[in-house]
């Protein structure tokens, strides 16, 4: 009885182990990345998803509809809609991309997308369906996950890079039970994975001038996987002898990122995917809270931009869609003005929404009807960013935060 377990249990293993040779195969071939700058139009999507994932998305393209106003007219950006990517959808297709959404997705250069849900295990309501998120990093090769987080007035800025194709997320949906008492799950890591997204961080790092890149693991107990990381890492530091390497692991770094004497020192940090998950949730909370932090999904032909949160199926069910922060979505904005190269427009979004979120505070977002709705709040930011004097609000309220702390 045992054996026969066993025996299917190799089995299983072994496509797993041929579907990721044949993935490493892939990922030594040079891909061309794309040139935005002579890339005319750019195709923007937005992929609502589902949940408060419609309202949000509205709200932050509004946003961008308003920043490349004059791009749009000129022929340089246009937009499409992409719908389908509901948990409705995805059930009734049971995929967690179904196949037309996929290649409308894959039409498009970038994509600015909203929160979609993913059915727990044991869940009733919806087949046990891949997250979409998982699978359309895959299926667009999506290696890199960015998420910066600010804190001007405590000297916090941080750059966090997050492998998003591998650890134990790869094969997520693979893991099975060998027997009625013992469940495998598997973490994935290879050299070109762990390479390019090591890389991106030290370039980063070049580019903006920073001096020190912090590589988070558990390499000390998990050896195999972990230990490959920290090993590229050491050996591609040596290619930028201007930025010093440093290495924590993950459970002391979630201490750190906490400690007021420490903190303001980290600049940027790589890390597998599972660790990135979890400290870049951390780290926003920091900031004021996960609604307050926007991700980019990037790869060699596309890249997705997205809230770093949830659909929050509760507040649909309570009818509080439309009163749902849109922050996070307008902070992924920003980032995908930036990634196309509109740096001056992404600068302009997130100032007018330091003056609205953090300093003016006229119109609050509760999540609920005693605060603004998501789309009133798009409109304040709106109008900061009209303002002439924007720059000049925002380094004087920055300045005055600073003297009091």
């Amino acid at each position: 009885m045992r054996q026969t377990e066993i025996e299917q249990a190799k089995e299983k293993f072994g496509k797993i182990l041929e579907e990721q040779l044949a993935r490493v195969e892939t990922l030594k071939t040079n891909a061309d990345k794309v040139d935005y700058a002579g890339l005319r139009p750019i195709r923007i999507g937005i992929c609502g998803g589902d949940g408060i994932g419609e309202s949000i998305s509205q709200a932050a393209k509004n946003v961008l509809v308003a920043a490349l106003s004059q791009a749009v007219k000129q022929g340089q950006v246009v937009f499409q809609e992409i719908k389908g990517l509901t948990i409705e959808n995805r059930a009734k297709e049971n995929k967690a991309i179904p196949d037309e959404v996929l290649s409308q997705l894959k039409d498009c250069q970038v994509i600015l997308k909203g929160p979609t849900t993913t059915p727990q295990a044991g869940d009733r309501r919806w087949p046990n369906i891949e997250s979409a998120n998982v699978a359309m990093r895959r299926a667009l090769d999506l290696f890199a996950n960015v998420r910066p987080v600010r804190i001007p007035q405590e000297g916090i800025d941080w750059c966090f890079f997050r492998e998003n194709t591998e650890g134990e997320y790869a094969v997520g949906s693979k893991g099975f039970d060998v027997t009625e008492d013992l469940s495998v799950d598997f973490k994935i890591t290879t050299e070109q994975g762990s390479q390019r997204i090591i890389r991106m961080a030290f370039e980063y790092a070049q580019k903006n001038q920073l001096q020190r890149v912090t590589v988070v693991t558990k390499s000390n107990v998990v050896k195999t996987t972990d230990g490959r990381f920290s090993r590229v890492a050491a050996r591609i530091a040596k290619e930028y002898p201007g930025i010093v390497l440093d290495e924590w692991y993950i459970d002391i770094m979630t201490a750190k990122l906490l400690d007021p004497q420490r903190r303001a020192d980290f600049q940027v940090l790589v890390l597998p995917n599972l660790y990135g998950d979890i400290i870049t949730d951390e780290a926003a909370q920091i900031q004021g809270g996960v609604g307050t932090a926007g991700s980019a999904n990037i790869g060699i032909r596309w890249a997705m931009f997205e809230a770093i949160h949830g659909s929050a199926p509760r507040m649909v069910q309570e009818g509080r869609a439309k009163f749902a922060d849109p922050s996070s979505m307008i902070k992924a904005a920003a980032m995908l003005l930036r990634h196309i190269g509109y740096a001056e427009r992404a600068a302009a979004v997130d100032m007018a929404l330091d003056m609205c979120g953090q300093f003016e505070r006229r119109v609050l977002i509760t999540g609920r009807d005693n605060g603004a709705t998501g789309e009133e709040f798009s409109q304040y930011v709106l109008e900061w960013m009209a303002r002439p004097d924007l720059k000049e609000r925002w380094e004087k309220a920055i300045a005055k935060l600073r003297k009091k702390i």
